[in-house]
């Protein structure tokens, strides 16, 4: 009996732990149908480990640790082998976990809501038994930049930036040309102020001792001195051959009927213009071989062969003229593909191929002001980058002044060159890549992937500010002149809520507005040189700088003709005519006698010469070409009308009258 009656309690009491086993299930049931857990984090959760919690939340500013619930360590720390703990499952104290979302938390019945200025701070909070106050919270990217405060986070148009101090515009002299005003100057007079007959005697010099040393090698060309007004003869000839591009320069003086161009011939012979072609050296010729015995070493002058000129000109263009406030830098090609190790190639320039020259512009008129040619990575100063080193270059002037306005593009534009012009009193302004060290990393309330037309986003650190405007396309800027926003409207195409394109006025930037009116001062500049240009192909590239430099003497005069015309209420005239003047004027000063202006005598045969000067208006010997020679005599027969050799060790004339080859006319 007493064993049936322990039995029985047995099972009694067997029962009962089933049913608190069924209750403490149903209560599992239960609870874990109000917060269904379907991430991998979330079932760990439950099993007493959190994943995210060992992520790395060092940017945030409290102080609390989070600490497992004492569920969770007692079923740990209850051993495995305990017959409860095999039956009954333990229901940890459930938290939320960090969401790994920058923007919000999962929304659900066990999640905190996020208050509307967490999200739009993006920040990343964790779970803990007191909750943080808003002012604790920031923007993750906003951390990671070093920034704490306001300047860090872009604006918009709503919030009101300060207006910069700008210094006052104090240049050395009068902006416009350094001339007589009330003086009419014509373009020879202009021109000669660039290409002075300092720097052309020193050409003419040079030019005959390099013919000299060449004829003792073997003469290609017939030579006889070279002077200061033919070689002004010679530069309007090339003048000229802007207007009638040809493929050669012999073809000018071809006998073709379609070529035959009158005006060559009447001012120079083509042998003539062929040997100071050839013979053309701008340096002086002892210190040239000086020179490149030092290649391969750091006294070795690259550009030496161009330097007399090269100065003289960069002189002048910065003595004649005062650029007014607002400036442009940018760089210019001049087309060459010589093989030689000052070519450059710039992909987005028009002119690919060619050697680099960075050029400082007057933005009003085009004029270039100062310009250097780029010899290559060596020569950079600093380790600032080539843009920094162009820049202060160009713009360290004592002639310039204080208070000038720079315009440049994103190749020269970072936050460090812009602090230091702005510590020397000159401004400026200039598009700029993000990626540039420098420039704010903040993503916190910027501008949005697909925002409308004129979106406005701007930041300001002290005297930089960045300015985000939205167009076609994200246009990025960064200046030291201009306020945010000041109120200006321009007229877009946008389509409006129907999906149609209509005009309408949406907000732009005064940094865009300047910019896009004072940054195209070098492409009109290069508009004016493509425009009658006098680049003919060679293989000496010290010839092609020759040219070029000829364009910009001829390119500045013409701009400082159109500013005195201004100046004294006189018309001006256009490029065409200004070179057409000058060709004209230059070609003046030598200028042969046509065939049909020969002197015509009687029936004697008299000699006489075609003009004063023996080394003008030269003609091939008539006698000496039927012998198969060709030599040029400055003598001819009045009657016959033809040229002949007078001279002591050959009388042609004589000879030709002996023989009786008289023209029978």
């Amino acid at each position: 009996m007493e064993a049936r009656k322990r039995l029985s309690s047995a099972e009694e009491d067997g029962g009962e732990e089933e049913e608190s086993d069924a209750e403490a299930v149903r209560e599992t049931d239960s609870e874990s149908s109000v917060c269904s857990y379907d991430s991998e984090e979330e079932e760990a959760f439950l099993e007493g480990e959190d994943l995210l919690l060992d992520r790395d939340y060092s940017d945030e500013d409290s102080n609390e640790e989070w600490e497992p619930s004492k569920s969770s360590e007692r079923k740990r720390a209850k051993p495995a082998s305990s017959p409860s703990a095999k039956k009954r499952k333990t229901i940890p104290v459930p938290l939320t976990p960090p969401s790994t979302s920058s923007g919000s938390l999962s929304e659900g019945p066990c999640s905190t809501p996020m208050s509307s200025s967490d999200k739009c701070k993006g920040s990343i909070s964790k779970r803990t038994s007191k909750p943080r106050s808003s002012s604790a919270i920031k923007c993750p990217l906003q951390a990671a930049s070093g920034g704490d405060d306001e300047e860090d986070m872009w604006h918009d148009i709503s919030e009101e930036d300060k207006q910069p101090d700008l210094p006052s515009f104090q240049p050395q002299r009068p902006p416009g040309p350094q001339l007589l005003s009330c003086t009419s100057y014509t373009p020879l007079e202009l021109f000669k102020l660039f290409m002075s007959m300092s720097v052309v005697e020193k050409m003419v010099e040079n030019t005959n001792a390099h013919a000299e040393k060449r004829a003792q090698a073997g003469k290609r060309y017939t030579w006889y001195p070279l002077t200061v007004e033919e070689f002004y003869t010679y530069i309007g000839l090339i003048i000229y051959m802007g207007f009638t591009p040809l493929k050669r320069f012999s073809d000018y003086w071809s006998e073709k009927s379609i070529y035959r161009l009158p005006f060559p011939r009447s001012v120079m012979s083509r042998n003539r213009f062929l040997a100071i072609t050839w013979n053309l050296h701008l340096c002086n010729l002892e210190k040239d071989e000086e020179n490149m015995c030092k290649k391969g070493t750091p006294g070795y002058d690259r550009l030496f062969k161009i330097k007399p000129l090269y100065m003289d000109l960069l002189s002048a263009c910065q003595t004649y003229f005062q650029p007014s406030r607002e400036l442009s830098v940018d760089e210019r090609m001049v087309a060459s593909k010589a093989r030689i190790g000052l070519k450059q190639y710039i992909k987005d320039k028009p002119t690919k191929w060619g050697y680099k020259l960075f050029v400082l512009a007057d933005s009003a008129t085009g004029y270039i002001w100062n310009f250097f040619v780029y010899e290559g990575k060596s020569k950079l100063k600093t380790k600032n980058g080539l843009g920094y080193d162009s820049v202060t270059q160009l713009v360290n002037h004592p002639l310039l002044g204080k208070g000038y306005k720079l315009y440049m593009d994103n190749f020269y534009t970072s936050p460090k060159l812009l602090s230091d012009l702005y510590a020397a009193k000159t401004l400026a302004c200039g598009t700029i890549p993000m990626n540039r060290q420098g420039f704010p990393r903040t993503r916190c309330h910027d501008m949005p992937r697909k925002a409308a037309r004129g979106t406005i986003r701007w930041i300001r650190r002290g005297e930089l500010l960045f300015v985000k405007w939205m167009d076609t396309r994200e246009v990025v800027l960064c200046t030291t002149m201009h306020k945010a926003y000041d109120g200006d409207n321009v007229s877009r195409r946008v389509k409006d809520t129907k999906g149609i394109w209509q005009v309408s006025q949406v907000p732009i930037p005064c940094a865009v507005q300047d910019y896009n009116k004072n940054m195209g001062s070098v492409d009109l500049s290069d508009a004016l040189f493509g425009y009658c240009n006098v680049l003919h192909k060679t293989k000496k590239w010290y010839k092609t700088f020759f040219y070029h430099f000829i364009d910009i003497a001829v390119v500045n005069s013409f701009i400082m003709h159109k500013e005195l015309s201004k100046a004294n209420s006189r018309e001006t005239v256009t490029l065409k005519q200004f070179r057409e003047t000058l060709a004209t004027d230059l070609t003046k000063t030598l200028t042969r006698l046509a065939p049909l202006q020969l002197p015509l005598a009687g029936d004697e045969c008299y000699p006489d010469f075609f003009s004063e000067d023996s080394r003008v208006g030269r003609r091939a010997c008539e006698l000496c070409k039927q012998d198969g020679k060709k030599v040029k005599t400055s003598a001819f027969c009045m009657k016959c009308r033809v040229p002949l050799c007078l001279m002591p060790k050959r009388n042609c004339f004589l000879q030709w009258h002996q023989e009786g080859l008289h023209y029978i006319g």
